[in-house]
């Protein structure tokens, strides 16, 4: 889950006001005295910590002698000096058990998939289980029982060490049973619910004691991070970040490279929780913009995981706990809470007895150089007290319906190969991800951007603004030879819309996907509405000429696709080819394309300082979108010229002085990689091209009041 702009600004207000003391801490380190940055208080207790811990005995007996087990018999002087060289992070050879101890932990680590109460997903976070039961996350990622009662964890997604992807299994969260939340410290704790449906159980994926006492970690140390960024595959930032300042509630850990992820556990170098991660400080020059880790000036299309971060910011888990074990709870409450303090973990040997086997999901590459893809799809349909699963599709011969362990699977898998048109855009995926083609190819397309405006390139000069306009709409239809039909998991999806780093981001939010990802879901959405028409004309009330088209556009509210039509379909009532033209459709997750409906663009004065979601805000017939502005006025913009008068049609579309909007929007957000790319693709499979990208400078001669209606 996108954490949110106030959340940072407090997090950069305390990172600001601590820079003199941090820079004494930094100017210690940096000397060499890492045990007396820190109170000696604190630096007392975390070396008796040390002397204790299993792993920390190991490594510093290892360095010693191999012969010695523990290191009750080194002398203080020499104690003191190998947990400085060996733990503390001076030496960075470590011992193998090390990644064993981070290999064990990290199974207990989930994705989050926060759900809206129509179960759509509206985006991710990290969780990791504290207890048999429990899951720790943000506040801001779910912030109270009922977002939980509809969010789901999901463990072990993740790839394998061929880099194929592992079997994931997932569970429901049950806020009715235990649910606390605090937003001062931004944390969640909610209770899971153990399946019964064939998946591992719960506890096999191993937890994390949460410990009070301090000790845990001490100024310079390094702190390691396990995550799921942006609901990506599980990821480690390992010995990246390192702990530069405590106050009382947080803990500041600064890095170069590595963010940390909503509801992520922080972890000391001997896999005990210190923090639960929930914010950043970015770093901003001297106007205040934020950067990219380019140096360039950060911009929303760019998505969050490209801000370069200067420090992340963690809740200590020992003000977590104070604060939990001060609650009210009732008698089966008091036993879960008490589960997280008493119940010791299990043992890394034991973990990896009940570790449920894998199974890897892949595209299987052809001597021919084709591809096939098996896509599974988890599908659970709630209507009402209705609950219906499509028919499974018709199995290749060389597909078993068997789990590895001899069951049924619930997945329904879909041959990829019964759609050619989907199956030829996913081969270009593919061949870009192995390097062997390139994302954009800037030299080819600007041969063929000449190549497709001729000679008019030379003469836009002399031409007015009203004949430019008439000039650009007659080679944008002429041209347009292929008109596609909506169809976005085919067309727009597998390669149209894919950011420069392969994934999907949503156009208003840059809520992330995998483009498999949403593709499942369209694929899922597409199989309810068949399956609820069929139901609707088997009935003996039916009636085609009038009831149709009402069931078509009720299904289209209440199942609608994860794509966003920058002109809505009722401007132009949903004829063909608009509602197919790749140039103003963008993935969209529902949330946000239901939030903005079908009202027009508009520019607020107080938009930055106005509460909005991630969407945008929308007041009225107004609405602004939260990202992708000059995207979608670009998109705009094409379609005014594409199809003069289908919009401004009516009342509530938009007006003549509603275009400086757009053309602001224009100036003010440049053309991006992202859409260049889009532009050559949807080139290639349309045949016309959108102006405002390849010359954004012909904005300034064009009459776009001539496209109105």
């Amino acid at each position: 889950m996108a954490i949110t702009y106030q959340l940072i600004q407090e997090t950069t207000a305390r990172y600001k006001q601590r820079q003199q003391e941090r820079q004494e801490h930094l100017s210690e380190l940096k000397a060499g005295n890492l045990l007396n940055v820190d109170t000696p208080e604190r630096v007392k207790k975390r070396l008796q910590r040390i002397a204790n811990h299993p792993l920390a005995v190991t490594m510093i007996a290892e360095e010693s002698q191999p012969e010695v087990v523990g290191v009750k018999i080194l002398s203080p002087e020499n104690f003191n000096r190998l947990v400085q060289e060996r733990i503390l992070g001076q030496n960075d050879l470590m011992s193998v058990s090390y990644l064993e101890y981070g290999l064990s932990v990290s199974r207990s680590i989930g994705r989050i998939l926060i759900r809206n109460n129509s179960n759509r997903l509206v985006g991710y976070g990290t969780g990791f289980m504290v207890s048999p039961q429990l899951l720790l996350t943000n506040n801001h990622v779910l912030s109270d029982a009922r977002q939980a009662s509809f969010s789901l964890i999901e463990f072990n997604y993740q790839s394998s060490v061929g880099g194929q992807m592992l079997q994931s299994y997932t569970y429901e969260l049950d806020p009715a049973t235990f649910f606390v939340t605090d937003k001062p410290l931004d944390f969640s704790l909610v209770a899971v619910k153990d399946s019964s449906s064939g998946q591992p159980p719960l506890g096999s994926f191993g937890w994390n004691r949460l410990i009070e006492e301090e000790g845990k970690v001490i100024l310079g140390e390094y702190v390691n991070i396990i995550q799921h960024p942006s609901g990506q595959p599980k990821q480690l930032a390992l010995r990246e970040n390192r702990l530069v300042d405590l106050f009382d509630n947080f803990l500041h850990y600064q890095t170069d490279t590595a963010p940390g992820s909503s509801g992520s556990p922080v972890f000391n170098d001997q896999w005990e929780v210190v923090g639960l991660h929930h914010s950043g400080v970015p770093r901003t020059d001297e106007q205040g913009n934020i950067l990219a880790i380019d140096g360039q000036v950060w911009t929303p299309d760019m998505g969050e995981d490209r801000i370069a971060w200067e420090a992340n910011e963690g809740i200590r888990i020992s003000r977590i706990v104070k604060h939990i074990k001060q609650q009210n709870f009732s008698s089966t409450q008091r036993r879960l809470r008490d589960e997280m303090f008493n119940l010791l973990p299990l043992s890394p040997e034991a973990i990896k007895e009940e570790r449920p086997q894998s199974i890897a999901k892949s595209a299987n590459p052809a001597s021919d150089g084709s591809v096939t893809w098996t896509i599974p799809l988890q599908i659970s349909v709630r209507l009402g007290e209705l609950t219906m699963l499509p028919t499974p599709a018709p199995q290749p011969d060389n597909l078993s319906s068997k789990a590895p362990d001899g069951s049924n699977q619930d997945d329904t898998q879909w041959d990829i190969e019964s759609e050619p048109e989907l199956a030829k855009e996913l081969q270009l995926l593919e061949r870009v991800r192995r390097g062997t083609i390139p994302y954009y190819d800037e030299a080819s397309d600007r041969t063929e951007r000449d190549n497709y405006y001729g000679n008019l390139i030379n003469r836009v000069s002399s031409l007015n603004s009203l004949e430019l306009f008439k000039q650009l709409k007659d080679l944008l239809r002429t041209t347009h030879r292929q008109q596609l039909t909506y169809k976005p998991r085919v067309h727009l999806y597998p390669w149209v819309d894919l950011q420069p780093d392969l994934k999907i981001r949503s156009v208003y939010s840059r809520l992330e996907f995998e483009p498999e990802q949403i593709i499942r879901e369209d694929l899922q959405i597409e199989q309810e509405r068949t399956a609820r028409l069929q139901e609707l004309m088997r009935s003996e009330s039916f009636n085609s000429t009038v009831q149709l088209g009402e069931q078509l556009d009720l299904l289209e509210s209440e199942l609608p696709y994860n794509c966003e039509h920058v002109v809505p379909q009722s401007w132009f009532q949903k004829k063909e080819p608009m509602r197919g033209d790749l140039h103003h459709l963008f993935a969209c997750e529902v949330v946000c394309n239901s939030f903005r409906s079908n009202t027009p663009f508009y520019d607020f004065p107080d938009f930055e300082e106005a509460m909005r979601t991630n969407c945008g805000k929308s007041e009225g017939n107004r609405f602004e979108p939260g990202n992708g502005k000059g995207e979608v006025a670009r998109a705009t913009l094409y379609f005014l010229v594409r199809y003069p008068e289908q919009i401004d049609n009516i009342s509530n579309e938009y007006e003549a002085q509603r275009l400086e909007t757009l053309l602001k929007w224009h100036q003010d957000f440049p053309v991006t990689k992202h859409e260049k790319h889009r532009n050559m693709a949807i080139y290639k499979k349309q045949g016309n091209r959108n102006p405002l990208i390849d010359f954004p400078q012909w904005a300034d001669q064009i009459d776009f009041r001539l496209g109105l209606g």
